[in-house]
C-alpha cells in the first residue's frame, strides 16, 4: 500500500471514528502499529490532525483524533489525485 493511499484511509477512518485508537486503525488496514503510528505523527505535525484525550472506561489516556479544516482540504486533494491517477491507469489498459 503506498504512503498517501495509507494517509487517505487513515484520514478516512478518523472521520468516521475519531475515537479509534492507533491499534483499531492499524488492524482496519492491515499495517503494523509503527506505520499508523508514524502517519498520525506526521499528520500532526503538518496541521491535518489534532489530538484530544478523552475518558475511556478501558484506558484513561485515551485519545481522539480529530480532523482539521486542513486536513478535510488534504483529504479531499489526495482522494481527487488518487481517482485521476487510478482513470490514467484504466485507461492505459484499454489501448
Amino acid at each position: 500500500m503506498r504512503d498517501k493511499e495509507i494517509i487517505i484511509k487513515v484520514l478516512n477512518i478518523l472521520s468516521k471514528n475519531p475515537e479509534y485508537s492507533q491499534r483499531d486503525i492499524s488492524s482496519v488496514l492491515g499495517v503494523s502499529l509503527g506505520k499508523v503510528n508514524y502517519v498520525l505523527r506526521a499528520l500532526i505535525s503538518k496541521g491535518l490532525i489534532k489530538t484530544e484525550r478523552f475518558i475511556n472506561s478501558r484506558n484513561k489516556r485515551a485519545y481522539r483524533y480529530l480532523i482539521t479544516p486542513k486536513g478535510i482540504k488534504e483529504k479531499l486533494k489526495l482522494t481527487r489525485d488518487f481517482v485521476i491517477r487510478k482513470i490514467k491507469e484504466y485507461e492505459s489498459l484499454l489501448d
